[in-house]
């Protein structure tokens, strides 16, 4: 096995790097609203998960598409429940016991 470096690796992490300070500047710096803040910051967010799925944990290796579809699809649906349920449990008064 041939050891090399590994180009990916880095390009991903200087890449994810830029969009985290990207990021702050644009919630530090900028005047914009706080809607308009959060959409980026969420946008950013999400092109940043998706260039570690490809960059880091290798998604677009492998024989089995299928099996790395459904587990991408199952990590999203986990995600979704904890953020949409806490927020749902934060808001509804259910934690102030």
């Amino acid at each position: 096995m041939e050891k090399r470096f590994p180009i990916s690796h880095v390009f991903g992490f200087i890449t994810s790097m830029v969009l985290t300070l990207v990021a702050a500047w644009i919630a530090l710096k900028t005047s914009l609203s706080f809607t308009v803040i959060m959409w980026i910051i969420g946008s950013l967010a999400v092109i940043q998960a998706g260039l570690q799925l490809f960059m880091f944990m290798h998604v677009n290796e492998g024989e089995d598409k299928k099996t790395q579809i459904i587990n991408i699809g199952y990590g999203v649906f986990c995600a979704v429940v904890i953020v949409v349920g806490s927020v749902w449990v934060l808001n509804s008064g259910h934690a102030g016991h």
